[in-house]
């Protein structure tokens, strides 16, 4: 009780300072610290712009998190906050209480008001005021732009007007405020008006990018010089590029676009879907590699057994820590080639995915040694594929040493489907009750999971939910 009686007086007092605005505007300057963060609340919540602008320019923490306020952008709220940014940017000697140096519009720091607000129990009135003493040793730093985050998710062929108005301030006011964003997601946009908006962004503050687009190889190569700008992206995700069988410059747009990779020092993780535009010319995308992965997805693509062999040859491998090969054909690539490149990567990798690969019976023998050296391997996926219950065996028993390995999907074995592909209950049964039987054996307590696909022979993509062999 004792402890919610001060949090409602605070409440109270946010909710009587707002019903005189004007007075308001004139007592922020004498205003508690701990009644700013209620108080904005209050005012964005009932509209009262004129208190949203004044508040602005006294802020007493160096991040406004407004967009953990806004579950939908509203331009009213920001044309009033920018406007208290714009008074305060002209200002030669700022109020001398206001740390504002971050406007953060991304839906995030809830946790921040849920505290000013009383949401949580405060432990200590020491953890309270840790933001403010942050700010004050700030205020001993020579003044830099100030930072505005957003997050980008430029999905319409038009900029909404939340974005439009944002836009348009900041490319007047280049000089003393600095447009940042941590993650960029690209779905359908011109590329004219792709272009417009990151001329705006401090594009080295990029950590992911993801382009989920229905480009032409031509038009990556056009975003290409973009993405090298982007010098600390750690995360691409490049998804559904296609390229046309009359493109005469072709392998001059995959030079462009790889040649970028070498400006990206500090890039972990890459995710190339449906790449047809790498196909017989990975190595060149390889060679531009500039620091070690520790995660690379190559999927639903054809890689031919250069392609193949350049991968498990290439430095940034060695580090790998998890690996998605899921939708490329392996069915006729040379059979030694994927234990190489396990073999490289086996001292680090954790997951590996092997999904709808064509991989046969025969394939899977020679990968059985390399995989039994993957110490660190937690998951493993081998789904979509026709393998035998023979040669299951002989995979549980390879894999039965690997300590981390905690969850394994496997397809039902061949034997449960008739000749025409389709699943018989019966027989499933009994693939169910020998795979038990195998574990039994194997005597380490361990959960597999197996899953069928309707046909696998008409080339049905959809997986069955997955069905768990216990062996405790």
């Amino acid at each position: 009780m004792s402890v919610q009686n001060p949090l409602r007086l605070l409440d109270l007092a946010g909710m009587s300072l707002l019903r005189d605005e004007a007075s308001t505007i004139t007592a922020l300057k004498d205003l508690p610290t701990e009644l700013f963060p209620p108080l904005f609340m209050e005012a964005f919540y009932g509209r009262h712009s004129e208190t949203l602008k004044a508040m602005v320019q006294a802020w007493p923490f160096v991040r406004l998190p407004l967009g953990g306020l806004m579950m939908m952008p509203h331009l009213e709220t920001l044309q009033a906050v920018l406007d208290g940014l714009d008074i305060l940017l002209v200002q030669k000697d700022p109020p001398r209480r206001c740390k504002l140096r971050v406007l953060d519009l991304r839906n995030t720091s809830q946790d921040f008001w849920r505290m000013w607000s009383g949401y949580r129990v405060h432990g200590c009135s020491s953890a309270l005021m840790a933001p403010v003493a942050e700010d004050r040793s700030r205020t001993k730093q020579p003044v830099t732009p100030l930072e505005v985050f957003i997050e980008l998710h430029l999905k319409e062929r038009t900029l909404d007007g939340f974005l439009t108005y944002l836009i348009g301030w900041v490319e007047e006011r280049k000089a003393s405020i600095h447009l940042c964003c941590k993650k960029l997601k690209i779905v359908s946009m011109p590329m004219e008006n792709i272009k417009k908006v990151l001329s705006m962004v401090q594009l080295d503050c990029i950590q992911e990018v993801q382009v989920n687009c229905t480009w032409h190889v031509s038009s990556l190569a056009v975003f290409a010089p973009l993405l090298g700008q982007m010098g600390n992206v750690q995360r691409l995700l490049l998804s559904h590029i296609h390229v046309s069988a009359l493109e005469e410059q072709e392998e001059q747009h995959v030079v462009q676009i790889t040649s970028q990779f070498l400006r990206l020092h500090h890039l972990r993780g890459l995710h190339l879907e449906s790449p047809t535009y790498l196909e017989g010319c990975l190595d060149q995308m390889l060679r531009c590699l500039m620091s070690p992965l520790d995660s690379l997805a190559i999927t639903h693509c054809l890689l031919s057994d250069s392609d193949l062999s350049h991968l498990s040859q290439c430095p940034s491998m060695s580090q790998l820590k998890g690996l998605d090969l899921s939708g490329v054909s392996l069915t006729y690539s040379s059979p030694e080639l994927l234990p190489v490149l396990l073999e490289k990567v086996a001292a680090t990798l954790q997951e590996l995915y092997l999904e709808q690969c064509g991989i046969m019976d025969s394939h899977l023998e020679t990968m059985l040694q390399s995989l039994s050296r993957c110490s660190q391997l937690m998951f493993f996926s081998l789904r979509g594929n026709l393998l035998s219950m023979a040669i299951m065996e002989r995979l549980l028993q390879h894999t039965s040493g690997l300590p981390s390995l905690s969850q394994e999907l496997y397809p039902v074995p061949k034997e449960s489907y008739s000749s025409q592909g389709v699943l018989q209950l019966g027989r499933f049964i009994q693939c169910r009750a020998e795979l038990f039987e195998i574990l039994r054996v194997l005597g380490r307590p361990r959960i597999i999971w197996i899953s069928s696909s309707p046909c696998l022979h008409c080339g049905d993509n959809t997986f069955y939910r997955p069905q768990p062999i216990i062996y405790c």
